[in-house]
């Protein structure tokens, strides 16, 4: 398949684009930044553009014949977010609007995007399934959950056929050692350790030790980049059998404490983590994992890395950079 990458010289972007590369496909990243010379995907076509730019995009679907897209392209701080909400709509709604626009006027039908677990909010169990309400609790979330609902509208309206991945929190770096996450962008847990463990950062604020968990931290499910990766090409692949659109979660089904990352991190680096332990923000739910059993069923797929590949993989990237 000829695949457009939004977003592809972003974090999961990046990995998926040479997962992709490694099994065959063609493929061409769309972004509002260059693709760095260094990168170990460059060589492949990298148009610098925003996908609110409608008619450019059009061109691109249609001058490289473009079967399917994978739609990575959006912010991701739920903290700017809630600050300032209409960047996020425009960008990640209004962005996705856009696209799909493109790809009604260029006759390119079908499409993988980049959705969050987010869309759950506070789930009242765990697992979390795909039948958990979707109860967004930040505009992030809602942009999200609001372009699952377009892609139906889509669906019903003009033939897109979408499956949306669901992921829970993502993490690590990519087994070769050259690729992986920016950590001075980041906002997530283990970037933010193994940065202060690094000495590059002040003391982690870790949010509550009075959760109603085995050891008062919050408990998350994290998943390896390198698996997110598999599961975007694996399901970009089943495309042409989708009839309507799909939801799936994406994560290992098991719950992990903040002190238990912690821990890892420590242990990994051999240095201590300073960190801050402070009140739990209100609204942070004490423990959320995913059910990925339909992913499981639909795309055949299993995450292969656990907590300590993410850490070491993740470690091995950062200490390797300048």
């Amino acid at each position: 398949m000829r695949i457009l990458v939004t977003g592809g010289v972003g974090y999961i972007g990046s990995h998926t684009v040479r997962e992709l590369l490694a099994g065959g496909e063609a493929v061409v990243i769309l972004d509002r930044r260059p693709l760095p010379a260094d990168s170990p995907v460059a060589g492949v076509p990298a148009i610098v553009v925003d996908v609110a730019d409608t008619a450019t995009v059009t061109r691109v679907l249609a001058d490289h014949a473009i079967d399917a897209v994978i739609h990575f392209a959006g912010d991701k701080s739920v903290a700017e977010s809630m600050r300032d909400p209409g960047l996020y709509f425009r960008n990640n709604l209004g962005g996705s609007l856009s696209l799909l626009d493109a790809m009604v006027a260029a006759g390119t039908r079908r499409i993988v995007f980049s959705s969050s677990c987010s869309v759950y909010g506070e789930p009242p169990r765990s697992p979390v399934d795909e039948s958990a309400p979707v109860a967004p609790i930040s505009p992030y979330a809602e942009s999200k959950a609001m372009v699952e609902r377009a892609l139906r509208w889509y669906g019903e309206g003009h033939g897109i056929r979408s499956v949306s991945l669901r992921y829970f929190n993502a993490a690590g770096a990519h087994a070769e050692g050259d690729l992986g996450e920016d950590w001075d962008t980041s906002t997530m847990l283990i970037p933010a350790l193994l940065k202060a463990a690094a000495g590059r950062r002040p003391p982690v604020e870790l949010f509550g030790t009075d959760h109603p968990t085995p050891d008062g931290t919050a408990i998350r499910d994290y998943v390896h980049v390198m698996d997110l990766a598999e599961a975007h090409v694996l399901a970009v692949r089943s495309l042409p059998d989708v009839t309507a659109e799909v939801v799936l979660n994406l994560g290992t089904g098991t719950g992990r404490s903040v002190r238990e990352v912690v821990a890892l991190a420590e242990a990994e680096t051999g240095r201590p983590v300073p960190a801050t332990w402070v009140a739990r923000r209100p609204g942070d739910p004490a423990a959320v994992w995913a059910d990925a059993a339909l992913a499981r069923r639909i795309l055949g797929w299993a995450p292969r890395y656990d907590l300590g590949d993410m850490v070491r993989t993740a470690w091995r990237w950062h200490s390797s950079q300048p």
